[in-house]
């Protein structure tokens, strides 16, 4: 049967266009139940004798949830408890049109055949689809949609006329017209709260659910505490006459009564507002899209310098104006401050961390503290906060009144106890979003049939390279070996060299399941211990890591290069090789010290020393930029795994040779490729940082030895420091990089033909990509695609030459990328915490990185450790503190600390809050009275820690 309607769409030109949609049904749609009689179907779905027990329904039926209980209670419908669910396609594409996440959730969840979720395509059914009557809203008719399927699904399988022990389809909603419409029409309709909270032999399930409105008003005081939300239609208004700002809102990690609102403009025109006491945050979470009114000039603030934390006592409903008035106080260097008027897009999702029992007796509503300091604490109803005591969970929000402190949400499920290394690293990897579930079979389908071998097909393609002197450099443990260097003397007395990358690309096609997910995960994650793939195992450690004495297909770099280090020739081409040596940095840097050895291994090494050597003052000399940032390395015990040895990162001539070559190889692809594809082109920028970013380290330098640091240019602050140095203080040049290091902007990648400006800041580059990881950067497979076609080595798709989702891909490939920075850098913290955790109290030298008002942030070399030492502590009197923010300097008492100050600090492992664990430090050196503490004796070494020496 055929429905059609006709329209008529203007054109761009003007004209007109008349447009027939036409909307098939059917009749012979099967309704997935094993009970059917009319229906032929080899494989049911749903089936009568694994409905879920309720005092509500005594007898065998099958839920029908509309769209607001799917999008709302889909913690719920994840349980296992919840099975024989029929899922509508009215409910299907409402849901998928509202929330992609919870879309993704509800498919899942469809696929699992022990759930017994059933689709039914009730709009292109005969009998249950229905036109939207003239006057009836999109919502009504949808309603009224899912009435109609339920109705046919009572008729079709006889539920009306049966007893009260037969199969009955019972509507789950919260809309009470539409459950009084279903009533009215006989149908078996109920709440979703009632429904849950009737399965008596799942308690549990109650505190999954999400509140109603009805809930929340039950939980909140009287006192009304923030301002109301403007409506969206007024909001829309307000940002188009400018009266409103529209932003990304990101709360301070430092200090919970403060925050910024990220607005962005053309090129350089983004800016920042800034957002200070309760009442102007106005109950916006961390990453929501928000509304802002700017506030008058006279009442425009600064940053807090004061390090403010949440210090993890509940508070009432009331806001604390003597913190407040810390942070409410007209300085210098004033931003444009605001305050939020209205939600345009929430960004919540689960978040982990831990509840705090209510201490009222028997009480089931408790305050759940979120391990990201940035996100307020939630109330939440449970009658499981025994159990869950001590333990990490993971909770939703459900909405924020205007009348209470804090956000109301709901339990959502258990990770494990605190402290526990798994449920550690499980909360650090779902807090940064990094997508770490085992591949799924469809994933996992497109990998190639063991065994695999290289085909005459394969090598009639390539170029066959198996007989040069291949050989990789990777830190040791590496088994995801993406690179491979060769370098040769030529007959005219220049140097051949190639760099050989992977061939990812030859494995992973475009468009399979296996190219989505790699291409969602975006990077591999490297945490302790610990690697999250971006593509499977067979894949990455094995059939393209580029390991020594196999044949490995590859995409291969090669130049030929004076004595100058000088580029003559480039070509690229899709090759085979066969790795003589898969070697770490330290064993490279030994084979080119031996004067004995003469392998030509080691002649290959030393003529890639020899050139990146010059190639590295050349790219200087051009304005490179050279950077520090402390790297540690832990040295795992072997079978608790515990870290037992923490030493900073110690970098080798190798690292650098290395580095140039991929470096050289990744300038190379981008111009060619951008000189093939000039509009759709990945490539990879370093954006110039603003003047004001370098401030701090201007100060550093003036203050500490009177030295001035140019930054009109990447070459001007290279040569600043360079001639940065104390001859007193051998460190000195590089706490000045480190910290000329935090004054740069986040490299990112971007679509050549949605940009103008593709200069790479930090290595003087009018061009760069990234081409030489495809096995951790979805990145590099993509240039590889690009250059395949490039060179005529792979024929081309639709994808690659659009520029918008080639956008929208790099969109989504700088969020994992800084995801997975951040999820590193967590877990370098964590272990860093077991590490001191048996260690006890250790005296350590360090030096003053930031001075803040009430506090100083220390580096201790050492251990690759930052920590906060603190002035103002509440539980004794705090000492006499001047803060100069020109200097910058905090005068405490008598003595005066500057940036780069060398001090002593006890360091040790303050676990007084389980949750929020952290390496605390205590000034020993300069001794100030009141404040300074005697360093600890030394405790003799156990047996085991004189072993591990």
């Amino acid at each position: 049967m055929l429905k059609s309607k006709t329209f008529v769409k203007k054109t761009r030109s003007g004209g007109v266009m008349k447009v027939v949609r036409e909307h098939y049904l059917r009749d012979d749609i099967w309704c997935g139940s094993e009970t059917c009689t009319e229906c032929k179907q080899d494989s049911p779905v749903l089936q009568k004798d694994v409905c879920v027990e309720s005092n509500l329904c005594s007898y065998p039926h099958y839920l029908v949830p509309d769209t607001n209980v799917v999008l709302h209670q889909i913690d719920v419908l994840e349980n296992p408890v919840i099975r024989n669910v029929i899922i509508l396609q009215t409910v299907l594409q409402e849901v998928r049109h509202r929330s992609a996440p919870v879309h993704k959730r509800l498919k899942d969840i469809i696929h699992e055949k022990e759930k017994h979720f059933y689709t039914f395509t009730n709009e292109h059914h005969r009998e249950t689809f229905i036109e939207r009557q003239p006057g009836e809203s999109a919502n009504d008719r949808n309603d009224r949609a899912i009435r109609v399927a339920v109705k046919w699904y009572s008729k079709h399988l006889k539920t009306l006329e049966s007893g009260p022990d037969g199969l009955k389809v019972v509507l789950l909603t919260n809309d009470l017209g539409n459950k009084q419409k279903a009533e009215e029409n006989g149908m078996v309709a109920f709440k979703f709260e009632e429904y849950i909270k009737s399965l008596l032999a799942n308690p549990e399930l109650v505190d999954l659910l999400a509140l109603s409105n009805d809930d929340k008003n039950e939980i909140t005081s009287s006192k009304v505490l923030f301002p109301e939300h403007l409506p969206l239609s007024r909001i829309q208004v307000g940002i188009k006459s400018g009266s409103y700002l529209q932003g990304t809102f990101r709360a301070s990690r430092d200090n919970y009564l403060e925050a910024t609102v990220f607005v962005q403009g053309d090129g350089e025109d983004s800016t920042e507002v800034l957002i200070q006491g309760l009442q102007n945050l106005n109950r916006a979470v961390h990453q929501d899209v928000v509304a802002v009114q700017l506030l008058p000039r006279n009442q425009w603030l600064a940053p807090s310098s004061v390090v403010l934390q949440d210090d993890g006592v509940a508070k009432d409903d009331d806001v604390e104006e003597d913190e407040e008035e810390k942070v409410k106080k007209l300085q210098e260097c004033l931003k444009p401050t605001g305050k939020v008027v209205g939600i345009i897009k929430r960004n919540w999702r689960p978040f982990c961390g831990m509840l705090n029992v209510s201490q009222i007796k028997e009480s089931t509503r408790h305050l759940f503290t979120p391990a990201d300091r940035r996100v307020p604490r939630i109330r939440i109803e449970t009658r499981q906060a025994s159990t869950l005591a001590g333990q990490r969970i993971m909770v939703a929000i459900d909405g924020w009144p205007k009348n209470s402190r804090y956000p109301n949400g709901h339990f959502v499920r258990s990770l494990g106890g605190a402290g526990e290394k798994e449920t550690e690293q499980e909360v650090l990897l779902l807090e940064h979003d990094v997508p770490h579930q085992a591949f799924s079979q469809a994933v996992l389908s497109f990998l190639p049939k063991m065994p695999w071998a290289i085909t005459p097909e394969d090598m009639a393609k390539r170029e066959d390279l198996r007989h040069l002197t291949v050989c990789s450099v990777d830190p040791p443990g590496c088994t995801d070996i993406d690179d491979a260097l060769h370098c040769r003397e030529l007959e005219n007395g220049n140097f051949e060299v190639g760099v050989h990358i992977a061939d990812v690309s030859h494995f992973i096609r475009p468009g399979n399941a296996l190219d989505k997910e790699a291409a969602n995960r975006g990077t591999t994650v490297y945490l302790c211990g610990k690697r999250i793939d971006m593509v499977p195992e067979l894949l990455s450690s094995n059939l393209c890591s580029l390991r020594s004495n196999v044949e490995r297909l590859a995409f291969s770099c090669i130049w030929e290069i004076n004595h100058k280090a000088e580029i003559l020739k480039t070509r690229f081409t899709k090759s085979v090789i066969n790795s003589k040596a898969s070697l770490t940095y330290a064993e490279a840097q030994m084979r080119i010290d031996d004067t004995n050895k003469t392998d030509d291994i080691t002649q290959s090494l030393r003529g890639l020393n020899k050139l990146a050597k010059i190639l590295k003052r050349q790219r200087i000399e051009n304005g490179a930029l050279t950077l520090s940032s402390l790297e540690v390395r832990f040295h795992m015990d072997s079978e608790t795994h515990d870290p037992i040895d923490l030493q900073t990162k110690e970098l080798m001539e190798t690292n650098s040779m290395v580095e140039e070559f991929m470096l050289l190889a990744n300038i190379s692809v981008a111009q060619k490729i951008y000189d093939e594809f000039s509009e759709c082109a990945l490539l990879r920028k370093h954006p110039a940082p603003p003047p004001s970013n370098y401030d701090v380290l201007i100060k550093a330098a003036k203050s500490k030895v009177s030295l001035v640091i140019h930054v009109d240019s990447a070459k001007a602050l290279a040569d600043s420091l360079d001639g940065a140095k104390v001859e007193s203080f051998s460190y000195f040049n590089t706490l000045l990089r480190i910290l000329a290091t935090r004054c740069m902007m986040q490299a990112v990648y971007f679509c050549s033909g949605m940009d103008s400006d593709f200069h790479h800041y930090g290595l003087a580059s009018p061009i760069y990509t990234h081409f030489t990881s495809p096995i951790r950067r979805y990145s590099d497979i993509i240039v590889h695609r690009l250059l395949a076609v490039a060179i005529g080595a792979d024929s081309t798709y639709p994808d690659l030459m659009d520029k918008h989702k080639q956008s929208a891909l790099c969109n989504n490939l700088n969020y994992r990328h800084k995801m997975a920075q951040y999820a590193q850098r967590a877990s370098v913290t964590f272990h860093t915490q077991l590490f001191f955790k048996s260690r006890g109290m250790l005296n350590e030298e360090g030096f003053v990185l930031f001075v803040r008002k009430n506090a100083i942030i220390v580096l201790i070399p050492k251990f690759g450790l930052e920590g906060t030492v603190f002035f103002d502590t509440k539980d004794k009197v705090s000492p006499s503190l001047v803060y100069d923010e020109e200097g910058p300097t905090l005068k405490v008492e008598q003595h005066t600390f500057h940036i780069f100050d060398r001090v002593k600090v006890t360091i040790g492992l303050d676990d007084s809050n389980i949750q929020h664990q952290k390496i605390r430090m205590a000034l020993t050196e300069p001794s100030i009275p009141g404040v300074s503490v005697p360093a600890p004796e030394a405790e003799p070494p156990t047996k085991k820690q004189k072993l591990d020496r």
